[in-house]
């Protein structure tokens, strides 16, 4: 089995100025005249981690890591303002356009691969590869498996008591709208509250075994608050998509080589999402991970990853892939 690539600093760091009042974190690690990949982080709002960088070769990649609008190190931190998905697709691109990089492969998981189809469906000849994890459509059905009655609820009923005894929604509203409106309300101590109770259930639901470590990233208070609020702001707005976008213009990206990697465990994105994008893109290969939920870090989720990212750079090189 792989593990991730030992830890490596950055050797260039950018505050990027886009539309305001945004300022993007980016930094760039590996090797300068390596191929870039573009890691695009999950949430939307949970930011990227040193680790991230870990499942690139640096002997082969140009390794760049950017936090999203209001997460991580951007600032202002856990800002809505011009937060939407077209905004970030915008961001990638002027990153792109600022590294002068003419095309690169993206590596995104969960949220991060929502962004990066959309992404690649507005910029297609941009990108020469795509690494997919936990593919996440932000569909309603998708939003209602994990905030509903009626799914991920009905694995982890002790789990989502706590979840649900934090906010309780009023006439009408479901939970994704209350919760909103408790981060978004006056009450700071609520505010905080409401923050944790959103990460915690979220991370608790990531992997197959208790992965403390991830709990203790997602309950920090600086990405619990980013990321309940940016997710809760693009969730109610249907994240900024078309009802059923992603899979519908599939067809533009058809022939860009892909690699899905997918936990059959994954509780907060179903496999049916990996499974109905593999159908649709004939230029892919679909991983189904037999021993593993949703999160990148779980053991055979990372050594998938890394085949992945080894296999990409081998198809960028030779020509082929080595399976």
């Amino acid at each position: 089995m792989l593990t991730l690539f030992p830890d490596i600093k950055p050797y260039l760091t950018h505050h990027l100025p886009v539309q305001s009042p945004h300022i993007l974190y980016v930094e760039e690690s590996g090797n300068p005249d390596g191929i870039p990949v573009l890691f695009v982080h999950g949430g939307p709002g949970a930011g990227c981690s040193p680790r991230a960088r870990c499942f690139f070769d640096p002997e082969r990649y140009r390794i760049i890591l950017f936090d999203q609008r209001g997460c991580g190190r951007s600032e202002p931190h856990a800002c809505l303002e011009n937060n939407s998905t077209s905004a970030l697709i915008d961001d990638m691109e002027h990153i792109r356009q600022h590294l002068k990089i003419d095309d690169w492969v993206l590596f995104g998981g969960s949220w991060g691969s929502t962004l990066s189809l959309a992404y690649t469906q507005a910029h297609a000849s941009r990108v020469r590869a795509m690494i997919l994890r936990g593919i996440f459509l932000c569909r309603p059905k998708e939003l209602d498996w994990f905030y509903g009655e009626d799914g991920a609820k009905k694995v982890f009923p002790d789990y989502w008591q706590e979840f649900s005894d934090c906010v309780t929604p009023r006439d009408g509203e479901n939970r994704i709208q209350a919760y909103h409106r408790v981060l978004h309300g006056e009450n700071e101590v609520a505010r905080m509250s409401a923050a944790k109770a959103w990460s915690l259930w979220e991370a608790r639901c990531s992997t197959l075994r208790p992965h403390h470590d991830i709990e203790d990233h997602l309950m920090d208070a600086h990405t619990a608050v980013s990321m309940s609020h940016i997710e809760t702001h693009y969730f109610v707005n249907h994240a900024f998509l078309e009802e059923n976008q992603l899979l519908n213009n599939m067809a533009v990206i058809e022939n860009i080589p892909g690699i899905i990697v997918h936990g059959r465990y994954d509780m907060i994105c179903p496999l049916e999402n990996a499974v109905e994008l593999h159908q649709l893109w004939p230029s892919s290969e679909l991983h189904i991970i037999r021993d593993a939920g949703h999160s990148a870090f779980e053991p055979s989720i990372s050594d998938a990853l890394v085949k992945a990212s080894n296999d990409i750079a081998d198809l960028l090189s030779n020509g082929e892939l080595s399976y």
